[in-house]
């Protein structure tokens, strides 16, 4: 069965750093569109970045883009998530996925791909 394994969350000041890790097995993360998703608490799950290996395309979120830099590694089978000027408004429940990027009218949004399951979730939390 698939299965992706988060790791590298944590507790960090605000204007720290962390580096979110997701190793897949049962596909190749360059085979598929990937995404990370975020849940604050009260707040919905959402998507706020993707990158797909097969054409380069990567997509960030504005409450994220600048600061945020998704990246897969083949070898490894390893999606990153590198978090760099990170607030408190950070601070939620990261879970990386295989996902479908929805173009339409200009914008995009990402779409949970029943391909894979869900990373077991990383909780971030970011002190002031």
């Amino acid at each position: 069965e698939a299965q992706l394994v988060q790791s590298g969350g944590g507790l960090v000041q605000a204007g720290g750093s962390l580096r979110l890790s997701c190793v897949v097995s049962g596909f190749s993360v360059d085979g598929e569109c990937m995404g990370w998703f975020r849940q604050a608490p009260g707040k919905e799950r959402e998507g706020i970045t993707a990158i797909c290996a097969s054409d380069g395309s990567i997509y960030y979120d504005d409450s994220v883009k600048g600061r945020f830099s998704i990246s897969t590694d083949v070898g490894k089978n390893t999606v990153y998530l590198q978090m760099n000027a990170l607030t408190p408004e950070d601070t939620a429940v990261y879970y990386c996925k295989a996902v479908q990027v929805v173009i339409q009218g200009g914008s995009w949004s990402l779409r949970p791909h029943g391909f894979s399951t869900w990373g077991q979730g990383t909780p971030v939390t970011v002190s002031s």
